[in-house]
């Protein structure tokens, strides 16, 4: 912020504020001496003090931090819609060997599923070479942000040097984000719920890799708003029919009758990258 004469400052979007920062505040009150008194945990200013942020009752605050940290952050940065890659963590790389594996059978699966590790990085590469005619703030790549299919989309990203999004989520075991996720774009997350808002909430279009139970959650959850309407319609495509017709019988679901035969048609299938950006650039040529 600008310093004025009188101790003001104006803010980032030009507004003159005459009041003194929470920032200013909490450097004066880390300087003040010493005592009993300042170093007990009631003296601590509320926003700063992690231990009260933390207490059960302070939920509601926190799912809106978490909520308003990565909307400011990508509007500053001038992100005004994605696509959304979802996809299974452990599928590896082509030439690398399956760390999931329980056993040989895994490991076989999960090693031919390689391929669609090599489809996710060519689908993202598609989407940024288009994203970068466009300033790379439309059609951003945005991923959970970790190894497998996630790796791939943010890697794919890199490969036209475009930024992308990671969304990542404590998980009982550490998982950092994948090193090719761009660093300022590098998000942590608490609540899945909130997460999922963020997945959303700029999506022009969804690509569904072959998955686990993650997977699974998110691609039905953005299933479900599409067809109850509380999310407009877009691209929702699976890569891999053959493994989808087997894990989720969509036409079975209709034939009893607890969906719509046309809700069937909420969901594109295909095996490219290729297939997959036609789709998108189908759906969008007379909305643009």
């Amino acid at each position: 912020m600008a310093k004025g004469r009188n101790g003001g400052s104006r803010r980032k979007d030009g507004v003159w504020d005459p009041l003194k920062s929470s920032s200013t505040d909490r450097q004066r009150a880390e300087a003040v001496p010493k005592t009993p008194q300042t170093m007990s945990p009631a003296y601590r200013l509320a926003y700063v003090d992690e231990d009260f942020l933390c207490r059960e009752e302070l939920r509601p605050i926190r799912l809106q931090l978490e909520l308003l940290k990565t909307e400011m952050m990508l509007t500053e940065r001038g992100i005004r819609s994605t696509v959304v890659m979802f996809g299974g963590a452990r599928i590896p790389a082509p030439g690398q060997s399956a760390w999931a594996a329980r056993n040989d059978i895994q490991r076989a699966n999960l090693e031919a599923a390689s391929v669609y590790y090599d489809e996710a990085r060519k689908f993202a590469r598609l989407c940024s070479k288009y994203s970068a005619t466009l300033g790379f703030q439309e059609y951003v790549i945005v991923t959970g942000g970790g190894p497998g299919v996630m790796e791939a989309g943010n890697r794919g990203a890199a490969d036209e040097g475009a930024p992308s999004i990671g969304l990542n989520i404590v998980l009982p075991h550490e998982q950092a984000p994948n090193a090719y996720v761009t660093p300022e774009l590098s998000f942590n997350f608490h609540y899945f719920a909130i997460r999922k808002m963020h997945f959303m909430v700029r999506a022009k279009a969804i690509a569904v890799f072959p998955g686990g139970f993650g997977t699974l959650d998110e691609f039905f959850e953005c299933l479900t708003l599409i067809q109850t309407g509380r999310m407009e319609r877009l691209p929702l495509i699976l890569f891999g029919e053959a493994f989808w017709r087997r894990i989720v019988n969509f036409d079975a679901l209709a034939e009893f009758g607890t969906i719509a035969p046309d809700d069937v048609k909420l969901i594109s299938f295909v095996d490219t990258a290729e297939a997959a950006w036609k789709i998108i650039q189908d759906f969008y040529e007379h909305r643009e």
